[in-house]
């Protein structure tokens, strides 16, 4: 076990995720309440509008696939956040993604805040930050990376090894509402 410890330290040292918190009482009110939302990332400087849909189109994806909310959109927005202009009939919250990005040799500095609000009265429900330095091109990620080029344009390419790292673990601290058997039907349309 001695020799263990310096490596899970070295791995717990590593993360990506630098903070992640859910709001205290998640389980026991929030769990069955806020489960529908709209992913929005903070809109770039011009001409970043497409790195920006990437952020959210990926958070999208991956929180359709790995947790339990139902995420009908996604987009892009001005910071700060206006809550009250996205929260539409059928969304009960918000997921909101500021990356904060800056190429360098043959990388991505990249930086995220993701939050989870809920739209009746605006409780932050969840929060991560994440932040890492990352490849422009990954070999491993090659398939995928041509396939968001495909769909957003070549400007995004360098950007996707970035998303993909920093929104995976930070997503992944995020809790997982209960759905009712209506709802994992639902969920399973949404077909992301």
């Amino acid at each position: 076990m001695k020799r263990l410890a310096p490596l899970l330290l070295l791995a717990v040292g590593c993360s990506v995720v630098k903070m992640h918190r859910v709001m205290p009482g998640y389980g026991a009110t929030e769990r069955t309440r806020t489960k529908r939302l709209l992913c929005l990332a903070r809109a770039g400087p011009e001409g970043t509008e497409k790195v920006s849909e990437l952020f959210a189109l990926v958070a999208r994806r991956y929180v359709n696939q790995k947790r339990n909310f139902l995420v009908k959109a996604h987009g892009t927005a001005s910071a700060p956040l206006e809550l009250r202009a996205h929260c539409q009939e059928g969304v009960e919250g918000v997921l909101w993604l500021e990356p904060e990005l800056e190429r360098k040799e043959g990388g991505v500095q990249a930086r995220l805040e993701a939050r989870l609000l809920r739209c009746e009265g605006g409780a932050e429900i969840w929060a991560a930050d994440a932040a890492g330095s990352f490849p422009a091109e990954d070999p491993g990620l090659k398939e995928v990376t041509a396939q968001y080029v495909a769909e957003l344009g070549a400007e995004v390419g360098p950007y996707v090894p970035s998303a993909l790292y920093l929104l995976r673990p930070a997503l992944d601290t995020l809790p997982d509402p209960l759905l009712s058997e209506e709802e994992v039907e639902e969920k399973i349309e949404l077909g992301d």
